[in-house]
C-alpha cells in the first residue's frame, strides 16, 4: 500500500485512495500486516472499500489511528505462527460501537471503551458501522513492567466511565482523534501515561475505605510529596529515578498514587505549579523572568513553563502575578 512520508515528523500513513475501488481491501490488508501484524479482513463493502492507517512510533510503544469502512478482523493460529513479535494492543474507538471476542468471550464495546487484546491469542474484532480508533501497540515485555497479570485468555476491557477506565478512555479519545498532539509531549513521558493509568484502571489497587488506602501505599504516597518538594527545581527528573530513590518499582509508586486518587505526573504538575505560584507572589523576586521562575520549577524550556502554568491555573504566569501580587 502507498505510504506517505514526511522528513519533518515521524508520523507515516497509508491510505487505499490511490488504489482502483475494487483493490482496495486488498491493499489495506497488506497495510495492517506491514504495520500491525498478520491478520485477515473481511469487509461487506468489499467493492469500494476505503481506509488510512496513520502510525507514529513513541520509544517502545506506538500509536495508530485507523479510519475505515466497516470490516471483520481476524487473528488466527497461522496468523500467530508467522508472527515474530506478540504485542498487545490498546484498542479505542472513537465514534461507534464495536465488539472483540477473545477466549470465548464476546465483549459489547461502547466509543471511548478501552480494551487491551493479546495478540499471543486469537481474537476477533467486529466494526459494524465503520472504523475510527487508536490502536497503541504494546510490546509484551513493557505490559508486564506495569500488570501483575500479563497472559490471560479473554481481552480485559477498561470502561471510559468506571474509575480510571475514564481517564485511559480522555487519553485515547484525544491522541485518536488528533495524534499529532503526541508529537508535542516527551515519547518516554506518555508511554509512563499509558502504562500508570493501564495498570490504575485493569488493576485497580486495594482501599481500604477507612483510610483511603493501605497503610504502605500511604506512607509511600507521602514520602514521594516530601522528595518531590525536595526536587522539584531539577529538570528531567522522572518517576523512574523517584522510584529509584524511595527503593520501589514504577508500578509499585503508581499504585501507591492510584490509591490516592491521582496520577504521579499530576501531581508532580501540582507540585511544580505550587512553588511558581509561591515565586511568583513575592514581591523581592519581582525582577525575575518568566524563563528564570520556570528555570526554578524544573522547567529549562520557558515556553513550555508558560503552557503547563496557564494549563493549570487558566492565565498565563505573568497575568496571574499581576492580579494577585499586592
Amino acid at each position: 500500500m502507498p505510504a506517505v512520508f514526511s522528513a519533518a515528523s515521524p508520523l507515516r500513513e497509508w491510505t487505499t485512495a490511490q488504489a482502483r475501488p475494487r483493490e482496495r481491501l486488498d491493499y489495506w490488508v497488506g497495510a495492517i500486516c506491514e504495520a500491525f501484524l498478520e491478520m485477515d479482513c473481511q469487509s461487506r463493502l468489499a467493492d469500494c472499500f476505503d481506509g488510512r492507517l496513520t502510525h507514529l512510533p513513541l520509544t517502545q510503544l506506538a500509536l495508530n489511528r485507523v479510519e475505515a469502512s466497516t470490516q471483520d478482523v481476524y487473528r488466527t493460529p497461522v496468523g500467530i505462527a508467522r508472527s515474530r513479535a506478540l504485542p498487545f494492543y490498546l484498542i479505542t474507538q472513537t465514534e461507534q460501537p464495536w465488539q472483540v471476542r477473545q477466549g470465548g468471550r464476546i465483549v459489547q464495546l461502547r466509543a471511548g471503551d478501552a480494551v487491551l487484546v493479546d495478540s499471543a491469542q486469537t481474537y476477533e474484532l467486529h466494526f459494524p458501522h465503520s472504523v475510527t480508533c487508536l490502536s497503541v501497540q504494546m510490546p509484551r515485555a513493557w505490559v508486564g513492567t506495569w500488570l501483575q497479570t500479563v497472559d490471560t485468555r479473554e481481552a480485559r476491557v477498561a470502561h471510559r466511565e468506571r474509575g480510571w477506565g475514564a481517564m485511559l478512555s480522555a487519553l485515547s479519545l484525544q491522541l485518536g482523534r488528533s495524534p499529532e498532539l503526541a508529537l508535542q509531549m516527551a515519547p518516554s513521558w506518555l508511554e509512563e501515561q499509558f502504562g500508570a493509568l493501564l495498570a490504575a484502571a485493569l488493576e485497580p489497587p486495594p482501599v481500604d475505605h477507612a483510610g483511603g488506602g493501605g497503610v504502605g501505599q500511604g506512607l509511600l504516597h507521602r514520602r514521594s510529596l516530601a522528595r518531590m518538594r525536595e526536587r522539584l527545581g531539577e529538570p528531567d527528573w522522572r518517576v523512574t529515578d523517584l522510584a529509584a530513590e524511595l527503593g520501589v518499582s514504577p508500578r509499585t509508586l503508581h499504585r501507591a498514587f492510584a490509591a490516592a486518587g491521582e496520577t504521579v505526573a499530576a501531581r508532580w504538575r501540582h507540585v511544580r505549579m505550587e512553588h511558581a505560584g509561591a515565586l511568583l507572589l513575592q514581591a523581592r523576586l519581582s525582577g525575575l523572568t518568566m524563563a528564570e521562575i520556570g528555570r526554578r520549577c524544573g522547567y529549562t524550556d520557558a515556553s513550555h513553563f508558560a503552557r503547563e502554568f496557564q494549563r493549570v491555573h487558566g492565565e498565563t504566569p505573568k497575568r496571574w502575578a499581576q492580579a494577585r501580587r499586592p
